[in-house]
């Protein structure tokens, strides 16, 4: 079994896929814990219906991210959790989180990488005018949503999208890919080859059939 710990700062609607998936038996894993840096936000109470562990740390009360940073840390070791996932965490990680959890922290981002990284993907790709968008679930690294790419889902712009008509259809694609990988991993299905390599030659993820 697959153990979890979610980071999230809104909504949670990607901790609820998660959530949904492992209890309709689709996801061997267990959510050993949810931290929000907001208080008040929706993905708690979700976590609270679920009766999962969760708790506010809230960035604003510490000096620096680093000291930020080993107060997550410490709260995911102590849990014993494997595989972080990013579930709409909206700070970005320092090496030393990242090294914490070395190609063992999960983000997925709505749109098909590495076009439109950073914030506000989908309404990027709207404006741009592209025909097909989508999302992708990858390995954090120290890049900007450039990490490893695990796995991505299509989505096409109808002719009668808007900015938030796409939206929605992203994040439905976005529930169903992220319970999806993370089933792959569980089950050791996911392996990163050249990892640790020289920049030049970019770590690339191997899905083996099952």
């Amino acid at each position: 079994m697959l153990k979890l710990g979610v980071l999230l700062s809104g909504r949670g609607t990607n901790l609820q896929a998660i959530v949904d998936a492992i209890e309709a038996g689709r996801l061997n894993a267990k959510i050993c814990t949810v931290i929000s840096n907001v208080a008040g936000v929706h993905g708690l109470e979700r976590a609270r219906e679920a009766g999962i562990l969760h708790k506010v740390i809230d960035h604003r009360a510490y000096p620096d991210r680093q000291a930020f940073e080993e107060a997550l840390l410490k709260v995911l070791r102590r849990e014993q959790v494997e595989y972080v996932v990013l579930a709409g965490f909206m700070r970005i990680l320092t090496p030393f989180f990242l090294e914490a959890f070395s190609m063992r922290i999960i983000n997925i981002h709505p749109s098909l990488l590495p076009a439109f990284p950073g914030i506000d993907a989908q309404a990027a790709a709207f404006r741009y005018g592209v025909r097909i968008s989508g999302c992708t679930v990858h390995f954090v690294d120290q890049s900007c949503d450039g990490g490893p790419i695990i796995a991505q889902v299509a989505v096409p712009v109808l002719s009668d999208d808007s900015e938030e008509t796409l939206a929605a259809r992203i994040l439905a694609a976005e529930h169903q890919l992220l319970p999806q990988v993370l089933q792959w991993i569980a089950e050791g299905r996911v392996r990163i080859e050249n990892a640790f390599q020289s920049e030049k030659q970019r770590p690339r993820v191997l899905i083996s059939p099952s």
